[in-house]
């Protein structure tokens, strides 16, 4: 994902979620995809998929049953 899609993403989840501490990141090594945080805390992980023409993004965000509330 270059800069301009990142921001769009970016703009696109701090609008939709009410949330402006959610920054998406870059990933080392990596052009399919981006990292999103909340503040400094990694949450997931953006994945751009381009098939026939169009271009998709899919959130993946995997929560762990120690962080949930009892």
């Amino acid at each position: 994902m270059d800069k301009s899609e990142i921001k769009r993403v970016e703009a696109y989840l701090r609008d939709k979620f009410r949330l402006p501490s959610i920054s998406v990141f870059q990933r080392p090594n990596k052009d399919d995809s981006a990292e999103v945080n909340i503040g400094d805390e990694f949450i997931g992980v953006i994945f751009k998929d381009e098939e026939d023409g169009e271009t998709s993004y899919a959130f993946q965000m995997a929560i762990l049953d120690i962080d949930l509330p009892e």
